[in-house]
């Protein structure tokens, strides 16, 4: 095998890809299955979603001077939101993983 082959894919075991193995592994030992799918879906972007939609427009023109000001505009944020939001939010997540799922 050529050296910088050889070195290459040596480089590929890592100890965090060497525990992700063996994490399905375990999965598939139990018996449940384990789908293959992308680390996200190309057809929903992960911040363009409820909670973000919502949470961008509420910093609209803000301006932090510091972190604790960023921090108290976000617990004001989540503070200010009813339980009705976060369980919408939740209820349409799950249509958009559906409608993932069937694009598959």
């Amino acid at each position: 095998m050529h050296k910088k082959l050889f070195v290459k894919q040596a480089s590929l075991i890592t100890p965090a890809r060497t525990y992700h193995n063996s994490r399905f592994a375990k999965i598939h030992e139990s018996g449940c299955e384990t789908l293959k799918h992308p680390p996200y879906s190309p057809d929903l972007s992960l911040t363009d979603y409820h909670f973000f939609k919502h949470f961008d427009n509420f910093l609209r023109e803000e301006i932090f001077r510091n972190k604790e000001d960023a921090v108290n505009t976000f617990v004001e944020f989540i503070n200010s939101r009813t339980p009705d939001f976060y369980c919408n939010g939740i209820g349409t997540l799950v249509k958009r993983w559906k409608k993932c799922i069937k694009s598959f």
